[in-house]
């Protein structure tokens, strides 16, 4: 519940307090940590994810701990310049840093919006340079290895660990995307499953013939472990106890089975993703057609693949071509 407004709405520099599952008096609250609890609330009630709102509290919590009792008109671009000093002398990494203003400049522009503030001083910061880093992408015969085949010993449901992967690499979602299918999404007669992405947008991806046998191994399976534990979940994955399976889990699993076939110990969920669309890529499918599979809302984010690509045809050239040894 939230605590009694003490500022009618609208009131020019301030905000209601209103953070669900606390009870804090609004005098004990700075500035700034009642515009940030405002601001996560305004987060929530826009869908935003839960992994989007966790990473904002805990950046907009150093803020406001940086801070203090400064008011607003107090913090200018050389104090946010402050703040990411600040971060560095406590050991963040440049992404990190890079994050946490982000956050600021978000909570600065719905400050605006509100009109607390007439300017973002967070604009005038220029956000760390980051080092260009792709990520290192199985090849098709690695893939194909972990996929072929018997599941190794360390995995604990093999028919869904199968279900998992195929899913993973065959439809390029993402891992929050694959635990919230529900069983009712699969459109078995068209080879298509409903995916619900960010911002609760909706789209349908296509399976293949390797998810679809999949798919066929592990529905008994799910079907005998709900009865024997006299359980029901909208789930399409469950875990052992019957419950859907958590992107955690997923993770683990995956890396795993990862390393129980010879792959590296960094290989994750969204690994598979950038597989799938790094090798569609490679065998000639359309930069758009990718964007739409993997439900990219801007082309930008999909050319990225792209530098995947190329990366590895100039690793395959200075392998392969005798004039390039």
């Amino acid at each position: 519940m939230g605590a009694t407004r003490p500022h009618p709405p609208g009131q020019p520099g301030e905000l209601p307090f209103a953070k669900q599952g606390h009870i804090v008096k609004h005098s004990q609250r700075t500035t700034v940590e009642r515009a940030i609890d405002e601001f996560l609330h305004h987060l929530g009630a826009r869908n935003a994810s839960a992994h989007t709102i966790k990473a904002y509290t805990g950046d907009l919590d150093a803020f406001a701990a940086y801070a203090g009792s400064r008011e607003w008109k107090a913090i200018d671009h050389i104090a946010i310049r402050g703040f990411l000093s600040h971060l560095y002398d406590k050991g963040l990494s440049k992404t990190s840093v890079a994050r946490a203003l982000a956050a600021v400049r978000s909570l600065y522009r719905w400050l605006a919006q509100e009109g607390v503030v007439e300017q973002n001083p967070a604009k005038l910061v220029s956000t760390p340079r980051l080092p260009k880093k792709l990520p290192r992408v199985p090849t098709i015969e690695e893939l194909n290895s972990v996929l072929d085949g018997k599941m190794p010993d360390v995995a604990s449901f093999p028919e869904r660990d199968r279900l998992m992967l195929e899913l993973l690499y065959g439809c390029g979602i993402r891992n929050s995307e694959l635990v919230g299918i529900n069983l009712e999404d699969i459109r078995a007669s068209n080879e298509a499953i409903l995916i619900r992405g960010k911002g609760k947008k909706e789209r349908y991806v296509p399976f293949g013939g390797s998810a679809r046998v999949a798919l066929a191994a592990y529905l008994p399976w799910r079907q005998k472990l709900l009865a024997t534990l006299k359980k029901t979940t909208s789930g399409l994955l469950v875990n052992q106890r019957a419950g859907r399976l958590t992107t955690r889990s997923v993770g683990r699993i995956v890396k795993r089975i990862a390393v129980a076939k010879g792959l590296s110990p960094d290989v994750h969920p969204h690994t598979l993703r950038h597989a799938f669309g790094t090798h569609m890529l490679e065998e000639g499918a359309d930069l758009r057609a990718i964007q739409e599979l993997l439900g990219h809302e801007r082309l930008a984010t999909t050319q990225r693949y792209t530098q995947l690509s190329v990366k590895h045809m100039m690793d395959v050239y200075d392998q392969t071509h005798p004039r390039a040894k």
